[in-house]
């Protein structure tokens, strides 16, 4: 028995899982496209708004994907104070949303677990 392939196929399975959980089912492929309008929105809103406040539109990536954008926030303020660049916090907005996406899933997986642990026991 070859057991090399071992740890790579659970390796493979894992991340399958995770996946699976992160973007295949329906809670988390509603949020991911509630936040990736929400950053469609943002970034086209500047070439077509004249206001000087157009910038203020990416305040709705960042509440779709709190709380887990308030550490990325915290670790761009603590490394470079008040001047942050923008692909730190686009990533982590992007970031921000994967891993609640994650928790969206598995969350959503575990609660249908268990409805179809009761329904199968109680038959």
């Amino acid at each position: 028995m070859n057991t090399t392939r071992t740890p790579r196929m659970r390796t493979l399975t894992t991340l399958t899982r995770l996946s699976r959980l992160t973007v295949a089912n329906r809670v988390s492929a509603a949020y991911l496209t509630v936040v990736g309008g929400a950053m469609a929105v943002a970034a086209l809103t500047p070439l077509f708004a004249t206001s000087p406040d157009a910038s203020l539109i990416w305040i709705w990536p960042a509440l779709f994907t709190f709380p887990t954008f308030g550490f990325v926030a915290w670790l761009g303020e603590s490394i470079w104070g008040g001047e942050a660049p923008t692909w730190f916090f686009i990533g982590g907005i992007v970031l921000s949303a994967l891993v609640q996406s994650l928790a969206l899933g598995a969350t959503w997986e575990g609660l249908r677990g268990r409805r179809r642990g009761r329904l199968t026991t109680a038959g």
